[in-house]
């Protein structure tokens, strides 16, 4: 199974998406080629604005392009995308819900060896709560292409998360819906929730357990809000346990929402593996997974604690 990481696949679907609607203008804060916004420029230099190491300006720009009948599309890391410019994307984009749409990068602590200040840990939370805000995690670059293309048809704000880290694309076509988890396994014992790069790892883990009996169905979340709470809910009573899986802090992300969703409706099991009160560490980024108890066979091994 060949490997992508999911920012490149971002550039590749700019490109693409600006071939056939002209109204796309893409925005950068000096990183185009960490962003791989730099494909988009190539093909369209004059509908691309390096904003420089500016990003608060970067989205009120964005913003104002919005109201032109533009598309923009905003990329740095998400730790600038998400963190530095909260206020900004909270009160000049989706306070007046422009369509402005907010592409991420370096989210996570597989941005290795950037280290704690880099790895963010906190987007999904941040975004999320913000109101009419739709989140996006894509799992692959196929499934990126989707989203980006998704996120340009519908009206409003949207923040996509990317990584740097190369991770498997499948050969299926995968079907894409904002709002609409897909079941990528199906089982009875327990049911794993999964975003993003953790949504390979969970299928890894899902081989791991069947061959000790264990039938763990696996579900790609890449719609983080608005949450498939139908979904959520069936195999959850289906199951009876539940674990999430994200490369993201446990607090405000993925494991909370399904969390919220289940509070008072489903009697079951729940465990949320991802970062934990803490955060990041430099190192190689896989080693940095494992540090983190975010490969294949840890979350194996937390899946048989809680069954």
């Amino acid at each position: 199974m060949s490997e992508k990481a999911t920012r490149a696949a971002y550039g590749e679907a700019l490109a693409e998406l600006g071939a056939v609607n002209e109204k796309v203008v893409v925005l950068d804060a000096d990183l185009s080629k960490s962003t791989m916004t730099v494909t988009f420029k190539k093909e369209f230099p004059e509908r691309f604005y390096n904003m420089g190491i500016a990003e608060a300006n970067m989205v009120d720009v964005a913003a104002g392009m919005s109201t032109m009948g533009l598309i923009p599309f905003c990329s740095t890391f998400a730790m600038f995308g998400a963190g530095r410019v909260y206020e900004q994307i909270r009160n000049s984009i989706a306070y007046p819900h422009l369509n402005v749409k907010l592409c991420m990068s370096h989210a996570g602590v597989s941005v290795g060896e950037d280290g704690a200040s880099h790895q963010c840990i906190e987007d999904l939370a941040l975004m999320r709560v913000i109101p009419g805000m739709t989140v996006l995690c894509p799992a692959d670059a196929k499934e990126t292409r989707k989203a980006v293309f998704a996120a340009a048809e519908m009206e409003g704000p949207v923040y996509i998360r990317l990584a740097r880290l190369a991770t498997p694309v499948p050969e299926e076509d995968r079907p894409f819906e904002i709002g609409k988890a897909n079941v990528l396994r199906d089982g009875k014992d327990v049911a794993v929730f999964a975003t993003g790069l953790m949504v390979s790892e969970a299928e890894k883990a899902a081989e791991l357990l069947a061959t000790e009996g264990i039938g763990a169905a696996v579900i790609n979340v890449h719609t983080i809000k608005p949450l498939d709470e139908a979904c959520v809910t069936e195999y959850a009573k289906k199951c009876g346990k539940v674990v999430t899986v994200e490369e993201h802090s446990v607090i405000g992300g993925l494991g909370e929402a399904v969390a919220s969703t289940l509070l008072g409706k489903v009697d079951c099991k729940f465990d949320r593996i991802g970062i934990q009160d803490q955060f990041g560490t430099s190192g190689k980024a896989k080693a940095v997974l494992e540090e983190y108890g975010l490969t294949a066979p840890q979350i194996a091994e937390r899946i048989k604690k809680l069954l």
